[in-house]
């Protein structure tokens, strides 16, 4: 079969389209063909090296695709049933073994593409709204890359359940699209200060959570926007890491909680992730959350993905189609 492999460390240009060897079928995995497969920042981390993977490595962790094979200890699921999956290895290839404990079946409502979209950046919008600060009626919520296909979804379902998003954007186009998914407020930061701006539109008070997924770039005007005793959830690094700091800032800004969560930590059993793809499935297929896929590019592709990605060239969400 085909994949996309990276021999070494490096830029776009070490992903590398070539044959590889059919990954088969374990006993506690479904061998799915796959239709697309979603592209996201830590694709890049892993590609670069600033996450440990071994070589060579099949970037990619999330997908949708048929079954084509069910392994001999899986029950409740069978050849031909429509899959998606968020966290299995492997999945910029035709084939991937995806651990049928990771796997959810696709309601007929929800196509094959959106559900591959949808996965990794839903389950993460729906842990960070309603398990790592949960949102409601009266939230006021700072969403950074706001028309980013992260802070699109983020932007959507928070005014959905009565919050109030302030979006940060770079250009007049971004600002569109995040006044469209809901945001009441929308700061160009390349134009205007984010603290002054956020402290402008809440008069004085800060937001309650700032959802971050930017990271070196944004921590400290973050931190600086919470009111007392709000959260900062930062979830991504994409600027690069924080640097190290000294907690007791959080106690003389106010008390504030600062989390760093991942999604492996909210589906840690089947009842919990069969808890949030319910909620995610139903909210996209009901027309409440528009997965927006910003770019659909072959397998043969991956590199321009990534440097689109990287170069921030895009919204929305990215699609490799094997």
């Amino acid at each position: 079969m085909r994949a996309v492999r990276i021999a070494e460390h490096g830029g776009p240009e070490v992903l590398r389209t070539t044959e590889v060897a059919d990954p088969g079928t374990g006993p506690d995995d479904l061998l799915v063909d796959t239709t697309a497969c979603g592209v996201n920042f830590i694709d890049t981390y892993q590609r670069s090296g600033k996450y440990s993977v071994s070589l060579p490595h099949v970037p990619g962790s999330e997908g949708a695709g048929t079954v084509s094979a069910v392994g001999s200890g899986v029950t409740g699921f069978a050849v031909g049933d429509r899959v998606a999956w968020a966290m299995a290895p492997g999945s910029y290839a035709e084939r991937v073994a995806v651990p049928a404990d990771k796997a959810v079946k696709l309601p007929s409502t929800l196509g094959s593409r959106t559900a591959a979209a949808a996965m990794l950046q839903g389950l993460t919008a729906h842990y960070l709204i309603s398990s790592t600060h949960v949102v409601g009626p009266g939230t006021v919520a700072l969403v950074h890359a706001a028309a980013g296909g992260m802070g699109l979804l983020l932007t959507q379902w928070i005014t959905r359940r009565g919050g109030t998003v302030i979006g940060t954007v770079s250009t007049p186009e971004k600002e569109r699209l995040a006044r469209d998914a809901g945001a009441s407020e929308v700061i160009r930061y390349t134009e205007r200060d984010v603290t002054e701006g956020v402290r402008a539109a809440t008069d004085g008070r800060g937001v309650h959570v700032v959802y971050d997924g930017v990271g070196k770039d944004t921590f400290e005007a973050s931190l600086s926007c919470l009111r007392p005793r709000g959260t900062l959830a930062l979830f991504g690094a994409a600027s690069g890491p924080v640097p190290p700091f000294d907690p007791q800032r959080l106690n003389s800004a106010g008390s504030l909680f600062l989390t760093r969560p991942t999604l492996a930590h909210h589906v840690l059993d089947r009842a919990e992730l069969d808890w949030r793809t319910g909620e995610l499935f139903d909210v996209v297929s009901r027309g409440e959350l528009t997965i927006r896929i910003g770019g659909d590019y072959e397998l043969g592709e991956a590199p321009r993905a990534h440097e689109d990605l990287e170069g921030r060239r895009t919204t929305d969400k990215l699609l490799l189609k094997p």
